[in-house]
């Protein structure tokens, strides 16, 4: 039913908790008594006198909140407004571990529980939270260096995990979004930004924050002064390439390309070029590779940790067995206990982090390249319209080369992506992206529990690869992807990871990626009459297995690619049994598929099939064709009228009434071609 529009990626959320939920309890004999067992309890210790009680409660609730089943009951004991307050308490360690507890309860919860947080005014105490440490960050730097450290680290991870609450119902509900914009929150994240040099993991999850503010969000727009832009532009173009300074300066690349309205003409060029520089660093990288060598530098780190421990026993072992008959003598009040070096040094996981890094710095660098190209061009009003404050342009003169001209119309600004994405040669990184993980890595990480998620981003990176390609071959020139040939190239190294796995059809995430991409793919090379490369018998095993699948967008791919790959037949001689085959196919969709939306891609599909050529003409005769669709007519508009409005939205409707539409004039064409060659 068209051309497909590949959709903006947001980041994933739990589905909504409610009643399902409780249902699902009760089936399992596991509802919830009424005092709702520990968080009940814990709930009640939240207001205990001792902050060291309430720490460990807020603590308990952190744990308990990633369990789903346990929100409908602290929902009904108003856990959000027992533990808003504790933002706000006298004892930094209550303050950190209740934000604790609220970011889990936020990134756990969905959208409802995001939004029921708004309504319960979670985002007065956090914005004063964020405030007060912003405050005691600036007061704390005239302390002695001793102290000045221990509060900076309290103030920061605090800090943190309030941007990471205001983050998760920010993008939940926009409310939380209106109330950022009202309460100034900008100005104090942007000063936590400024602090990527000493603190980076505040500043990633600054970052991420920024970046979903920052969407479709004209009046937060208006409030990016000068400095606050500065900051953006320091932290962007930070120098350390660490795996961790990627993911930043990949995150706030993204903010910058939000911020794109308010570019002046001048710098546009330069920063598109900027942000797509930084996106071709993160994925010039062999993710692969690295995760291989981060778990090597894991095994050898903590092998010599392991070394270091035994030789320190033994050059101490007298001492050892001291302590040992010290720890067996009931009157003595001295009790040493075995002392390693482990014990002294911290625990740190900093390899895994790493690796986690790169892996996330690369797919949020392809998600931001895919926003990039379905960026909707605005209409010559809202051009107009664009800020070019003097503020907007002395910063950009500054920071960046000059170049004249007036801002660029839509046209313009499409040329100067389409340039920069070649000029980097995203195309061939993206593509190199789209190949299946390292199998040694994959290996390594499958061996360990904690390395073991990472298979699932790796995987992720792929199908996000997959979705990029499918909007870069929708977006540039065949000259700029290479040429004929190299669309060929990709065509069988499309066909080559699909039939790869034999069981394609269960990877759900996968197969609606690559059929996303085959679909743009082979709509390109059909309109440049370039040659297809996938067999018949190929064709039909991807459309039988897809066809089945639970997921629509699977359905609609398939199908569209039945109904590309059947257009171009049609124009072909000795296609007959092919082009009833994808005939048969077709009608089978169109009549049984209880989803409308693949029904009408299907319909859509025979008309582009069947619209023109001898073969096809032959081959809608023998499947007796118009009969059928004569048949499905009236039930295609009666279930339009019954289940439009409540299944579909305004724009689905509009496309079905289109196919409605052009079913009316394909039955009359058809009619015309039937009676031609039965007489």
């Amino acid at each position: 039913m068209g051309k497909s529009r590949t959709k903006r990626f947001k980041r994933p959320q739990f589905s909504p908790t409610g009643d399902c939920q409780a249902e699902a309890a009760a089936a399992n004999g596991t509802e919830p008594e009424e005092d709702d067992g520990p968080a009940a309890e814990l709930l009640e210790k939240l207001q205990h006198p001792s902050a060291e009680v309430r720490e460990c409660a807020c603590a308990g609730l952190a744990r308990l909140v990633q369990q789903r089943p346990v929100l409908p009951g602290l929902a009904r004991r108003d856990a959000v407004r027992r533990l808003g307050p504790l933002l706000l308490d006298p004892s930094l360690a209550v303050r950190e571990t209740a934000a604790g507890a609220l970011r889990n309860l936020s990134a756990c919860g969905g959208f409802e529980v995001c939004d029921d947080m708004v309504t319960k005014d979670i985002m007065t105490p956090l914005v004063a939270l964020l405030k007060e440490c912003s405050t005691g960050l600036d007061s704390n730097e005239m302390s002695p260096q001793k102290k000045k450290d221990q509060n900076r680290n309290s103030i920061e991870n605090i800090a943190n995990e309030a941007v990471n609450v205001l983050w998760n119902i920010c993008e939940c509900s926009s409310r939380a979004v209106s109330l950022f914009n009202k309460e100034g929150c900008l100005e104090i994240v942007l000063k936590y930004l400024s602090r990527f040099s000493t603190n980076v993991d505040l500043a990633i999850s600054v970052a991420y924050c920024l970046q979903t503010v920052t969407e479709d969000n004209p009046e937060l727009l208006k409030s990016f002064s000068t400095p606050a832009l500065h900051v953006l532009e320091s932290a962007m173009l930070s120098p350390v390439n660490s795996m961790e300074y990627f993911l930043l300066k990949t995150l706030v690349a993204g903010t910058i390309w939000n911020l794109k309205d308010i570019i002046p003409s001048k710098s546009q060029a330069e920063i598109i070029n900027a942000i797509l520089k930084i996106l071709s660093e993160v994925l010039e990288m062999d993710a692969g590779e690295t995760v291989i060598q981060m778990k090597e530098a894991e095994t050898q780190r903590i092998k010599t940790a392991a070394e270091t421990e035994d030789t320190l026993q033994n050059a101490n072992g007298d001492d050892l067995m001291e302590d040992d008959e010290m720890e067996e003598i009931p009157h003595r009040r001295k009790v040493r206990r075995k002392t390693f070096i482990s014990d002294l040094l911290p625990p740190t996981d900093k390899e895994l982090r790493e690796a986690i890094a790169l892996l996330t710095a690369q797919q949020t660098a392809l998600e931001i390249v895919v926003n990039i190209c379905c960026s909707e061009d605005p209409t010559d009003d809202e051009w107009e319209e664009l800020s070019s404050s003097d503020e907007s342009d002395a910063f950009m003169e500054s920071s960046l080369s000059e170049c004249g001209g007036q801002l660029l119309s839509p046209l313009c600004l499409s040329h100067e992506v389409h340039t920069a994405l070649t000029h980097h040669l995203l195309p061939k990184k993206i593509f190199d992206k789209t190949a299946f993980p390292n199998s040694i890595a994959v290996d390594v990480c499958s061996r360990n529990p904690t390395w073991k998620p990472l298979i699932r981003k790796m995987n992720t990176i792929q199908c996000r690869a997959l979705v990029c390609l499918q909007s870069l071959v929708s977006l540039l020139d065949v000259d700029h992807l290479g040429g004929p040939a190299a669309l060929q190239t990709l065509a069988q190294h499309l066909s080559q990871l699909l039939f790869s796995q034999p069981d394609f059809a269960k990877h759900v995430d996968f197969l609606e990626a690559i059929s996303s991409a085959l679909r743009a793919l082979l709509q390109t090379m059909a309109s440049k009459n370039i040659p297809q490369c996938m067999t018949p018998d190929q064709l039909m095993t991807l459309c039988t297995a897809g066809v089945h699948s639970s997921n629509v967008g699977v359905r609609v791919n398939v199908v569209s690619i039945l109904g590309i790959t059947g257009s171009v037949l049609a124009k072909e001689d000795g296609t007959l049994d092919i082009l009833k085959t994808i005939g048969y196919f077709l009608l089978e969709v169109a009549t049984k598929d209880p989803c409308l939306v693949v029904a009408g891609e299907a319909l859509d599909a025979l008309f582009d099939v069947f619209a023109d050529g001898k073969e096809a003409e032959m081959a809608s005769v023998q499947i007796k064709l118009l009969s059928t669709l004569k048949e499905f007519q009236p039930v295609f508009k009666m279930k339009i009228r019954k289940e439009g409005r409540t299944k579909y939205s305004p724009d689905q409707l509009c496309v079905l009434d289109n196919v409605k539409m052009n079913l009316r004039r394909f039955v009359a064409y058809q009619e015309i071609v039937e009676k031609r060659l039965t007489t």
